[in-house]
């Protein structure tokens, strides 16, 4: 068995690393792309004497798709067509308003450029060059199937628009491309394959934040493997690399796209279930300690303990959810191992102190 991160890519996100890169992405840049749209409707507004109101239409249009699809790309089993939808979106209305204000000759060509600037942050280089191949299409239509004669006449801004698009794309997915392979190594656990804790709070926060928007709710599902440490003393450290392999495939197997796992260090991983219930998470937690039982990892009889917790809306809280998960983690270690226990069953759990206790266990 071996650590795969996907078993449903799709053309835009080929591996389970490039749909998480896209979520993640999506949260980073979340702030200057609000600065950017501030930028074109302030820059849009201050030519409403010479141009009219025209222009301004599909920017409000784009803002109301883009609010209304935003909340489903951290739900979506495909979250990389909801992102495509809105890219898309924004091409096709951005040649609206060239189209509504002058065509060939309209000073909203430049604009093109907006929405290819951001494409390599989010997909592989397929994404890439399709949105580059529609944005030359869409300013081609807005420009000269809009006004052959205008176009024939003076290509320059056109022109112009179409050499800086292709230039633009191409040297910002090379940038983007060095910069991923520098990050990977930053964010990604180099045994498994799967993110670290380093990205973890920062898409987590993005989670929150769509939680206290929408009022769902969150899982955390905190994972140990139990007796860990005996399987590196007998088996050796290569044994024990073979069975947390196997350990995070088994895991990656149990989730949807949308949801989340990652390696904390040692034999502890943490899976974020945005949108689940506290006993939809328990179901997910007993079929994943289920199947440690039944495959082995490593050809070995390794087992593992789930700790469950849950929040919504605004209570969705990082430190909380993960204190609460951590403790569950603990019971269920002390309770003898191999089992899931979900916080708020006993009242008893307690929450202060239990990471050195459940370590030393």
């Amino acid at each position: 068995m071996t650590a795969v991160m996907s078993t449903n890519g799709t053309w835009l996100c080929p591996t389970e690393l490039d749909r998480t890169r896209l979520l993640d992405m999506e949260a980073r840049i979340a702030r200057p792309r609000a600065l950017m749209y501030g930028a074109l409707a302030l820059g849009l507004g201050s030519t409403i004497p010479w141009v009219g109101w025209w222009p301004v239409i599909p920017l409000l249009l784009q803002l109301a798709i883009y609010a209304v699809l935003r909340p489903r790309i951290a739900k979506s089993a495909r979250p990389e067509y909801v992102v495509a939808a809105t890219v898309v979106s924004s091409q096709l209305l951005l040649g609206v308003a060239i189209a509504l204000s002058g065509g060939p000759q309209s000073p909203g060509i430049a604009l093109t450029l907006l929405p290819l600037v951001t494409l390599p942050a989010r997909f592989s280089a397929r994404g890439v060059w399709t949105g580059l191949a529609i944005g030359v299409v869409v300013l081609l239509g807005s420009t000269l199937a809009v006004d052959p004669a205008g176009f024939v006449a003076d290509p320059t801004y056109a022109i112009a628009g179409l050499c800086a698009s292709i230039g633009l794309t191409v040297f910002a997915q090379f940038l983007m491309s060095s910069e991923m392979r520098q990050r990977s190594s930053a964010i990604l656990d180099p045994l498994t394959g799967l993110l670290n804790r380093t990205s973890l709070k920062a898409r987590f926060a993005e989670i929150a934040q769509q939680a206290a928007q929408t009022g769902d709710s969150v899982c955390m599902l905190f994972c140990d493997l139990d007796r860990f440490k005996a399987v590196n003393d007998r088996y050796g450290h290569e044994r024990g690399d073979a069975v947390l392999k196997d350990a995070a495939y088994l895991l990656r197997k149990q989730l949807r796209s949308f949801e989340l796992v990652y390696r904390l260090g040692g034999e502890e991983f943490l899976l974020v279930l945005p949108g689940l219930t506290l006993a939809e998470g328990c179901d997910v937690a007993k079929r994943a300690r289920a199947a440690f039982e039944a495959a082995r990892p490593g050809d070995l009889p390794v087992t593992a303990s789930m700790g469950v917790a849950a929040a919504c809306g605004a209570d969705v809280s990082y430190d909380a959810l993960f204190r609460a998960a951590d403790a569950a983690l603990y019971e269920a270690k002390r309770r003898g191992r191999n089992r899931v226990v979900v916080y708020g069953d006993d009242s008893d759990i307690p929450i202060a102190g239990t990471q050195a206790r459940r370590r030393a266990a």
